[in-house]
């Protein structure tokens, strides 16, 4: 078929070498312009670009898509179809009637649990026991078309965003691959409504959400922790000779023990939270890479009796 790829980071990666893979003519890529990034602030690519570039495809980098004109340069790409993997602009319904069999957008979670910007670190956060990957033909709304084909994927206690983010880009390269091949045959797809029950909706991710709060059950911080790694990364603050230590903590695990929120309890960095306690796997200094617990013990001691996050 004729398709139009539109997206942006490395989760969209995959969809779209499968596509190409599968001998579909991919008439153009639209993705998110260029932007400053590094130490020299030179206009960086998006992933998707970059690969576009490397599979000799088009590229589009339109700011909006509200215009007439770009509506019009759209519609001229004579599309069967688009598939749209988090691109980041809003299509409006000109684009999203432009081509004849409609826009199919990969969604990382269950519909109609988790519509919106960040399904997977919210799936983490929420402590969700799985979550999969949905192929949606595109409405006007926030993520409420009619869905196509679904996979499940469970999340497992010690999943990061990080991990998850890996497994549904595959999974979700493999789905939109065969929904394009049977709507190739076919010429139409099995879509039906979402359900009514069960809407939650995943805001972006802040800053100000990844400070660790010790004051919640043990399974909670965990999913916390587990949720925002590696982006932003939970973070807790040290005491240090020249003033508080930020450290993130990119993933933990259960650990017994019971005390004040906050406390560590050992000399193996168990903390305590409101019920149970958990202990850091892999930390990180800002400015340095990641390492495993005993590493940072042995150049940064962490005393037992200090309470995290006072002061």
């Amino acid at each position: 078929m004729r398709i139009v790829f539109m997206g942006s980071p490395d989760f969209a990666i995959p969809t779209l070498r499968a596509l190409h893979g599968e001998g579909h003519e991919i008439v153009a890529v639209y993705s998110q312009p260029p932007r400053p990034a590094g130490r020299g602030r030179k206009p960086r690519r998006t992933p998707v670009h970059a690969l576009a570039d490397e599979l000799g495809i088009p590229v589009r980098t339109p700011r909006t898509l509200r215009s007439t004109e770009e509506q019009e340069r759209f519609a001229a790409l004579d599309a069967d179809a688009a598939v749209v993997v988090a691109y980041g602009l809003i299509l409006p319904r000109a684009v999203l009637d432009a081509p004849r069999h409609g826009c199919y957008n990969l969604h990382a979670s269950l519909l109609p649990r988790w519509r919106g910007a960040a399904p997977i670190h919210r799936a983490v956060m929420a402590a969700d026991e799985r979550t999969g990957v949905c192929v949606m033909r595109m409405d006007a709304g926030l993520d409420t078309g009619d869905v196509c084909a679904c996979e499940e994927v469970e999340i497992a206690p010690d999943t990061t965003t990080g991990e998850l983010h890996d497994v549904l880009a595959e999974r979700g390269a493999r789905l939109m691959a065969r929904a394009m091949a049977r709507l190739e045959r076919e010429g139409r797809l099995d879509c039906r409504p979402q359900p009514e029950e069960g809407v939650t909706y995943a805001d972006k991710i802040s800053k100000e959400e990844a400070r660790i709060d010790f004051g919640r059950p043990a399974r909670q911080v965990l999913a916390q922790i587990h949720g925002l790694s590696p982006w932003p990364g939970a973070w807790v603050e040290l005491p240090g000779r020249n003033g508080p230590l930020r450290l993130k903590i990119l993933k933990a695990e259960m650990a017994e023990g019971s005390g004040v929120p906050g406390e560590v309890l050992d000399d193996d960095f168990t903390v305590a939270c409101a019920e149970g306690a958990v202990r850091p796997l892999i930390v990180q200094r800002a400015g340095k890479a990641p390492m495993e617990r005993e590493a940072f013990l042995r150049g940064t001691p962490v005393p037992r009796g200090i309470v995290l996050g006072r002061g």
